[in-house]
């Protein structure tokens, strides 16, 4: 990890953490704001960071993602994506916001629900030069509604569950084996 790197990590995690714990319309209730110390999140795993060529669909079609509370949201299935962990291939599929442009990728790995949100967790997932898509682990977060069920997150699709486990980004607790 470069000093550059580590130092944007870092930065992204104390304001993420700032917004939680300041901001009215954190996910966070008043109380919980209260007495919030800040997310946990796993140390940084360079292992953990691709730059990907997305396999754009030929046909790119609307689907409805389930929600956790029983809603709906809208999303086109736009590309998949390749990638390797503990030498196994992986693969996912990146989904665009209709309204937006953003590119979204809902996932569920070996973890969930021991060291991670059960539902999932979600990357934003940034264009980079030659069509590529920057898919760095670091920054997975997990949905508002693991803080607060008060919220309506989509469910990541069966399609997008991995049978490895991604120690990086944001996680239950900070006693997790890193």
């Amino acid at each position: 990890m470069s000093d550059e790197d580590a130092r944007e990590l870092a930065e992204y995690r104390a304001a993420k953490d700032a917004y939680f714990r300041d901001e009215p319309d954190s996910p966070l209730t008043p109380a919980g704001r209260r007495t919030f110390t800040g997310l946990a999140y796993y140390d940084y795993a360079p292992d953990l960071t691709f730059e990907v060529t997305p396999q754009s669909y030929e046909d790119i079609e609307s689907v409805e993602m389930g929600t956790s509370d029983g809603d709906v949201r809208e999303y086109e299935r736009w590309a998949r994506i390749g990638f390797v962990v503990d030498g196994a291939g992986q693969s996912l599929t990146v989904f665009r916001d209709p309204q937006t442009g953003g590119l979204f990728l809902p996932f569920v790995d070996a973890g969930a629900g021991l060291e991670t949100y059960g539902a999932g967790r979600y990357l934003d997932l940034p264009e980079i030069e030659g069509g590529r898509l920057l898919l760095d682990f670091n920054y997975a977060y997990q949905p508002f509604c693991a803080y607060n069920p008060g919220y309506s997150c989509p469910i990541p699709p069966a399609e997008n569950r991995l049978n490895v486990h991604i120690r990086a980004g944001e996680c239950l607790s900070a006693d997790v084996q890193h």
